[in-house]
């Protein structure tokens, strides 16, 4: 059989963006993948649907997988002719264990390659505001791992060696070990009052800085509940923080935000959200489901010039109805003799995707808007086909009517609630949650409906809705509402809830 290879990839020290372009592309093209604790979820999302995942992260204190272990799955793999990606934290040859894989593989005859990745020896520091080297403080900087314990019988560290340099400190791993480290640093001639700052899980949205000196650093982080994974930087650079930190500056930083769009919609939310600092947590309250049967769409899509217009309250039935179109052998020329109108930026976006721009486009995204949208517009006798939801009001037909049009409503598509996010929201609820943002009203409802109607669960969270309607519909299930975007977007609700957490910074 065919050897396969084994890549040994740097995920970088926990931000996914972090990662190397090779290090995604490997990721995305592997066989297997073989991964430790400290690789973020979102980064092993990259994986190929059908790659075997294999969980090989040690936790520090607990009895787990050896090295051992480890270097022989690697070996196994590769044997079998897989294409095996080993997706470690940080970089594989900076204290971590790919050296010791590397000759494995080698003694074995298995192919591999190395595949740098950022370590967190310097990318901590640098996303809590700490330059390890900077012109006027310091010039060099040690990096040196402290799992051993300074006052252990042999040791390859030299304490009083590395307290007489002159440059920065950066010691990974000794969490457990710090009041020995930062004794053995004193008394090795470093001065009790030499800044230490430490970073927990260093570029994470969760990321915990507490800075002090020597001599009260451990005090400091046992009051603010600190554990491992934890750098530790020592060095006059530590000073700079204050001045130079901006990761943790971030308008929603630490902010746990529930997301409860669709999960096909929820990318741009989360990754807006992510920008800013926040934590997303996604709980979809809605799925988009096909319809049992199609004969009502398709006889009204075989009919079509018998339209004047065509209004779109949505994408999903954007992408419903070219759906149909194509299954009719037919496309965007099907809709050239029809005026189209589109209730938002989103839905109009869609539609000139499939070759259509739209004719009328209202400046708010709500039903009532596009009905004002068509004031200017002749509509007495003219016939309106609306494609949309199972579950869509009615309020843009009954507008649409009261100006003297012959409305047609079609179902396009179903909004289902999600199998499986029942425990998802109540575990988000439970482990907490800062604010809630709502895209639309049946999202409010759906929520609700995940939590048995329980709107005292939301009582302490901020409530952000998209739009004045979204926020009746909260208001009416007993949600106090403390965001409306003015801008009835996905960027709207986003620049809402920054303008609202930056003036309450302000306030403070």
């Amino acid at each position: 059989m065919k050897i396969g290879k084994v890549y040994l990839v740097g995920a970088g020290p926990g931000d996914p963006g972090l990662i190397t372009l090779k290090g995604y592309r490997l990721l995305q093209s592997a066989d297997v993948v073989v991964f430790d604790r400290l690789v973020d979820s979102n980064a092993l999302a990259h994986a190929r649907d059908d790659a075997e995942m294999i969980d090989v992260g040690k936790i520090p204190g607990e009895r787990g997988r050896t090295q051992a272990h480890i270097n022989a799955v690697l070996v196994e793999k590769g044997l079998e002719g897989r294409t095996v990606v080993r997706l470690q934290g940080g970089d594989p040859f900076v204290f971590g264990r790919g050296g010791e894989e590397a000759q494995g593989l080698a003694d074995a005859g298995v192919p591999y390659e190395v595949v740098p990745g950022v370590t967190s020896s310097i990318a901590a520091a640098a996303y809590a505001g700490i330059p390890v080297t900077h012109r006027d403080v310091a010039s060099s900087f040690t990096v040196v791992t402290g799992n051993e314990t300074p006052d252990k019988a042999e040791t390859v560290l030299d304490w009083n060696v590395l307290a007489s340099l002159s440059g920065t400190l950066v010691i990974l791993m000794g969490w457990r070990n710090l009041p020995a480290i930062t004794q053995a640093l004193i008394k090795g001639g470093k001065p009790p009052n030499t800044p230490v700052g430490l970073v927990r899980w260093g570029t994470e949205p969760w990321q915990q800085t507490v800075t002090g000196d020597l001599t009260n650093i451990v005090e400091r982080a046992n009051e603010a509940g600190l554990s491992s994974p934890v750098v530790t930087i020592v060095g006059d650079v530590v000073g700079l923080r204050e001045t130079l930190k901006w990761f943790d500056n971030r308008p929603l930083f630490g902010k746990r935000v529930l997301v409860t769009r669709t999960r096909s919609q929820s990318s741009k939310l989360v990754h807006r959200l992510i920008e800013l600092g926040a934590i997303p947590v996604e709980v979809p309250t809605i799925e988009i489901q096909p319809l049992e049967s199609y004969a009502e769409l398709d006889a009204e899509l075989e009919n079509i010039a018998r339209h004047n217009w065509i209004a779109f309250t949505s994408a999903n039935a954007v992408d419903a109805v070219f759906e149909r179109l194509a299954a009719q052998h037919k496309d965007a020329r099907a809709l050239g003799g029809l005026s189209v109108a589109a209730i938002g930026p989103a839905t109009a976006a869609r539609l000139k995707e499939n070759g259509i721009v739209a004719d009328l486009l209202p400046a708010s995204l709500v039903s009532e808007a596009l009905v004002g949208a068509f004031g200017g517009v002749d509509l007495h006798g003219k016939s309106v086909l609306v494609p949309r939801a199972d579950i869509a009001r009615d309020g843009l037909i009954d507008g649409l009517e009261s100006q003297g049009a012959n409305v047609t409503g079609v179902t396009t598509y179903r909004n289902v609630l999600p199998e499986g996010s029942r425990d998802l929201a109540n575990q988000a609820l439970a482990d907490g949650i800062d604010v809630a943002t709502f895209s639309s009203s049946s999202t409010v409802r759906n929520l609700l409906d995940l939590v048995d109607g329980d709107a005292a669960k939301l009582a302490s969270t901020t409530i952000a809705c998209i739009g004045p309607i979204t926020a009746v519909t909260a208001r009416e299930a007993g949600l106090d509402v403390d965001v409306v975007a003015t801008e009835h977007t996905i960027d709207g609700l986003i620049n809402a809830l920054e303008t609202h957490y930056s003036q309450e910074a302000t306030a403070k």
